[in-house]
């Protein structure tokens, strides 16, 4: 059935179980776009217990200096290429997604994933064409444990 709500869209790509059970074990470095330093947002609480899963997590914000204990960046691409970003995961509302998928792109990543509740078809299109795994509308918490 289409999607009667303009506002809703619902995903086109949104990556399978066996896909995203693959993609968290293999990747271990995530950066977090819009992780927010307040323990109460989903961000954090996202971030952190990744990190309490064996994640390495880098924190993206455009004024913190430092989330859950490592040194924060204003944009992926102000990341040293060292670190070898390979999820993007996208606390941000959909109209932004185009931006922070071609900086995506342009660090190298080979995920992106939109969290739970955001949506971006065209920005999903582009990534997976640049050969970026896409996940959608899905919490990496949640998803992570169920593996």
């Amino acid at each position: 059935m289409p999607n009667q709500n303009p506002d809703c869209e619902l995903p086109d790509r949104d990556g399978s179980p066996e896909e995203i059970r693959a993609l968290l074990g293999q990747h271990k470095v995530v950066a977090v776009v819009g992780l927010s330093s307040d323990e109460r947002k989903p961000s954090y609480r996202v971030a952190a217990y990744l990190q309490s899963a064996g994640y390495r997590i880098v924190p993206i914000h455009p004024k913190a200096t430092e989330i859950l204990g490592m040194r924060a960046f204003p944009s992926l691409r102000d990341v040293p290429a060292e670190i070898g970003i390979e999820i993007v995961d996208l606390f941000r509302r959909p109209e932004a997604l185009p931006a922070h998928v071609e900086e995506a792109i342009d660090v190298g990543a080979r995920v992106v994933w939109f969290q739970e509740g955001i949506v971006n078809n065209e920005a999903a299109a582009w990534a997976a064409e640049a050969g970026l795994t896409v996940v959608q509308n899905r919490c990496m918490l949640k998803e992570h444990k169920m593996l």
